[in-house]
């Protein structure tokens, strides 16, 4: 993990320490790449590595078991075999499609992931999960990959507009809410600084998913699943919508405001501390309420197909104060139907 300013035109000298390989595809979306893929290329080069670019539309339309597909495809014609390794330049969704297809090419080759976006460098290129959408949901084909080194370039923050930029904070907010009351408090008087603060701050995050990550590589005993707070009805909300009338961060908000209406019903959460959740969501220009219009009946049926459901029950996660999470058992459908229908 290298967390830095001005460091993609060090990429390839970073990626020899790990790897002897030669050959390697950057797999990119087609705004990110136009930015940034040259250096990328510029910097494998000059460590002798052999790079090939793969460029695909941005958005989540894009992450599908046919556009993974198609990248290997491509790579299988450029001759890369499984010594090569893939390099995802992007954010959540590209890094989710480069490590789902470094985890099936040839069963297997190394990832490095260099996320662009604040959200996906606390949160999407941390603990190995990769996956792709169906019509039914959000990465219910995937697998889990880690990456062999993750590089977060504060510069390229400054290229975010203002809302992509805010969706990470998103994720920020479920870390500290499940995890960390004194990051919550910090986070309530934050302002944007320089970068050595930001740099305290996405590495703050990084800790806090990888010890949960930690206990629970492969989501098997419940701990990673505390990750998950908000997303539930978040994921929901992406579908309803269409994966165009959100950003991820954005109906992962919406999902956190829901998930803390729940959690007052069924875990104690303080009605103060719910609203002091909304408020800081608020303040970093992230949404708490649906549109009048928004399809709600379209979030409870995306819920049913929710990869947190297990033989027909509900895992969801709850918080009954400020830095804890758990996952409930006595969450209903008619919970998740009551807290959107007040979103």
């Amino acid at each position: 993990m290298l967390i830095d300013a001005d460091v993609l035109d060090h990429v390839g000298e970073y990626a020899r320490k790990y790897l002897s390989r030669a050959t390697c595809v950057v797999v990119s979306d087609r705004n990110v790449a136009r930015l940034f893929a040259d250096r990328v290329k510029r910097s494998l080069a000059s460590a002798e590595f052999r790079p090939m670019l793969i460029t695909i539309p941005a958005g989540e339309k894009s992450k599908t078991l046919e556009r993974a597909s198609a990248i290997c495809d491509q790579m299988i014609v450029a001759g890369l075999d499984r010594q090569s390794f893939v390099i995802g330049l992007g954010g959540g969704m590209i890094g989710d499609i480069s490590g789902f297809v470094a985890a099936i090419y040839h069963r297997g080759i190394p990832h490095i992931q260099i996320p662009t976006t604040l959200l996906a460098m606390v949160d999407s290129s941390i603990g190995g999960k990769t996956g792709v959408d169906t019509r039914a949901g959000k990465n219910l084909i995937g697998a889990f990959h880690q990456p062999s080194l993750v590089i977060d370039d504060l510069d390229v923050l400054k290229t975010l507009p203002r809302r992509e930029l805010n969706q990470g904070f998103a994720e920020i907010i479920k870390h500290a809410v499940i995890a960390d009351a004194k990051m919550f408090d910090m986070l309530q008087s934050w302002k944007a600084g320089a970068a050595p603060a930001l740099q305290r701050l996405i590495k703050r995050n990084i800790q806090i998913k990888s010890r949960i990550v930690a206990k629970d590589e492969r989501d098997r005993t419940g701990q990673r699943a505390l990750l998950n707070f908000g997303h539930t009805i978040g994921h929901a909300i992406e579908r309803a919508g269409n994966y165009r009338k959100f950003l991820h961060g954005e109906a992962v908000s919406l999902g956190i405001v829901a998930a803390c209406a729940i959690s007052v019903k069924r875990a104690g959460l303080p009605a103060d501390q719910r609203a002091a959740i909304v408020d800081l969501l608020e303040r970093f220009g992230l949404p708490t309420r649906l549109p009048p219009k928004f399809p709600r009946k379209k979030i409870l049926d995306a819920v049913k197909f929710d990869k947190k459901f297990e033989i027909g029950k509900i895992r969801f996660v709850v918080t009954p104060r400020i830095g804890v999470a758990y996952v409930a058992d006595n969450v209903t459908l008619e919970d998740i139907r009551e807290a959107t229908e007040n979103l």
